[in-house]
């Protein structure tokens, strides 16, 4: 009774719902899925940014991420005392069961226990106006990390988990497509400074957004 009484716990529920009725009207037309070269082709030197390395993601964590394509990078930057991890999930469809995987449900999963959270907005080049990504700071032991990720459909960017389901109902309706991709820049926290791994990540995705929006299908 206590979920029914919940505002944001129904509001889910008529999105699933919702979702639900949507996907069974249009299962029957073949789905609009867009071209996109592989994500192995991402550049690796970005605006001074240059990759360090490969990261080989497990079968076993592939095999429940079921995403079409991804990207798993180290990349480092001359003068600056950081690495920075970009994650790449590409989803052609969303239409049986495959869809990104929040990161505020993947890192407390594997031992991150959340610090802080919220929305934050950083000027990219080629808008107009500031795209809003999630900060997560989390840590593990005396480890801690800053998790900045987004979804991005359609060159859109969206923050939210629940706002990229309502698109995604909108985006089935209007143009029969449900692709998705799940990005996310991690930076190690050093000398206990979140603010330094914070702006050394915003600085990250200043360099790399207009690669991934010509990257990403539009």
């Amino acid at each position: 009774m206590d979920f029914l009484n919940n505002k944001y716990a129904r509001a889910v529920t008529a999105v699933l719902i919702l979702q639900g009725i949507v996907f069974y009207s249009v299962a029957l037309r073949a789905e609009d899925t867009p071209a996109i070269s592989p994500l192995a082709t991402f550049p690796t030197d970005i605006s001074g940014w240059q990759m360090y390395k490969e990261v080989k993601i497990e079968q076993e964590t592939l095999d429940v991420l079921k995403a079409d394509d991804t990207l798993n990078r180290v990349y480092l930057s001359p003068g600056r005392d950081a690495n920075v991890y970009l994650f790449v999930a590409f989803f052609k469809t969303q239409r049986y069961g495959q869809s990104p995987h929040s990161p505020k449900n993947c890192l407390p999963g594997n031992g991150y226990e959340p610090v802080e959270s919220g929305p934050i907005a950083i000027i990219v080049p080629d808008r107009a106006e500031p795209v809003r990504v999630n900060r997560y700071l989390t840590a593990r032991g005396d480890e801690k990390s800053v998790t900045l990720y987004w979804y991005q459909s359609h060159d859109r960017v969206i923050a939210g988990e629940f706002t990229a389901r309502l698109w995604l109902i909108a985006d089935s309706i209007r143009h029969n497509r449900s692709d998705t991709s799940l990005v996310k820049v991690v930076v190690p926290v050093r000398d206990g400074n979140a603010a330094a791994a914070t702006q050394t990540a915003i600085d990250f995705v200043k360099a790399a957004f207009s690669p991934l929006a010509r990257q990403l299908p539009s």
